[in-house]
């Protein structure tokens, strides 16, 4: 018992460890852990992975929003897109079968690797567009070179809320924070940096999978025993992925995130080939 117990807290220390600094939310790294590894049911896999979501989020948001790394303007606004798509996906989970969602969740995750591979090296925008202007969601980042603060402003707003509305429809069909379409709509699409993507989005994921956790654990999908442990460890992870993150170096934070998408996408296609 021990041993499951130290396990399953080491596991799900890395996947918050690893999800505060991509801003993915750890849950993909939990659903292969625990059905791979643990053997468990993908039911109790799916509930525990919404539960480290939230925990990632509510880990990493507080250090993050603190220090000024997470823009809290552009997440309410984008906000409003990813829950409308989460709420669509859930309405859509009983009819669309799960290999076609598996298949399609790695068809976007190739996708948003394919846009990160497109913008290896960091660029910061001066000036933003008029909507982005209007709505007020330019920010300062701490400078790590010189002491002082960067300024950037967004673009594209629209095209932003569009792949957002996307990754909360993929997220509410497949059951996970969908974290690595929210960092490319704000890093590929706005022009945000990564690290701010990454940031806000450990701050909006929370909300996308919350409602789903309180689901599976109101019928008890989830045995405390699991939850327990996984959410100490996430929690654990992302406190120390939050801290990490203002001194990571951006091109191998990008390369990293771009591995980790790859992998998923293989993940999600095997899970769907082998669901056929």
């Amino acid at each position: 018992m021990l041993e499951i117990l130290g396990g399953l807290l080491a596991l799900a220390f890395g996947a918050g460890f690893i999800g505060a600094l991509s801003g993915l939310g750890g849950g993909v790294f939990i659903i292969p852990g625990l059905v791979i590894l643990a053997k468990m049911p993908m039911e109790v896999a799916v509930g525990a992975s919404l539960i480290s979501v939230v925990a990632t989020s509510a880990g990493a948001s507080v250090a993050f929003v603190r220090d000024g790394w997470t823009n809290l303007k552009v997440a309410m606004v984008l906000e409003c897109a990813t829950v409308t798509g989460a709420v669509t996906g859930a309405y859509l989970a009983g009819i669309v079968s799960a290999p076609v969602l598996e298949g399609l969740f790695a068809l976007m995750m190739l996708q948003a690797a394919y846009f990160s591979l497109r913008r290896i090296e960091e660029e910061v925008v001066p000036v933003g567009d008029r909507l982005a202007r209007r709505l007020d969601l330019q920010g300062d980042i701490p400078d790590s070179l010189g002491g002082g603060v960067v300024h950037y402003e967004a673009v594209n707003v629209p095209g932003g809320a569009a792949v957002m509305l996307i990754a909360g429809l993929m997220s509410g069909l497949v059951g996970v924070g969908a974290g690595a379409l929210k960092v490319t709509a704000m890093d590929y699409i706005m022009k945000i940096p990564l690290k701010v993507s990454s940031a806000t989005s450990n701050f909006m994921i929370g909300v996308t999978a919350g409602a789903g956790a309180l689901v599976f654990l109101s019928r008890g999908a989830v045995p405390t025993t699991i939850a327990a442990p996984v959410a100490l460890g996430v929690t654990a992870g992302a406190l120390t992925g939050s801290r990490v993150l203002p001194y990571a170096n951006v091109g191998l934070l990008r390369r990293g995130f771009i591995v980790i998408l790859f992998l998923i996408a293989i993940e999600m296609g095997w899970r769907a080939l082998s669901g056929i």
